[in-house]
């Protein structure tokens, strides 16, 4: 579970920074569910699904929480590729921002403030 204020964004970004991932569909099922908890918008979703196929872990889970981040994350992922600078312009293009940078890999936060790292080959 990953803590956020607006877990449909913050999943969104996610499911574009890693390679086969995507945000889960919502089914009728799963539509209905939230109207009866008074949700009319995916969107407005407390809890987000990021996955890949089936079978493929891990499955990243965004819920609403009502506070902001404000110390460090207790997940911190660090992503591997070929092209640290095409992949980091990639990232920063989808909204991350460069929190430092090392000599082989950068330091970087997601919308909300996550921090994760990139390395390159």
């Amino acid at each position: 579970m990953v803590d956020c204020r607006h877990p449909a964004a913050v999943a969104r970004f996610w499911a574009a920074v890693l390679d086969g991932y995507e945000v889960a569909p919502y089914d009728e099922a799963e539509l209905e569910r939230l109207r009866s908890e008074g949700i009319d918008d995916p969107e407005d979703d407390p809890t987000v699904l990021v996955e890949a196929r089936p079978g493929v872990t891990p499955r990243f889970f965004f819920q609403l929480v009502p506070e902001p981040k404000t110390v460090k994350n207790r997940l911190h992922l660090d992503l591997a590729c070929d092209d640290l600078d095409a992949e980091l312009k990639r990232l920063i293009d989808l909204g991350a921002r460069v929190v430092a940078t090392e000599e082989h890999w950068v330091v970087l936060a997601d919308p909300e403030g996550n921090e994760f790292c990139l390395h390159g080959a």
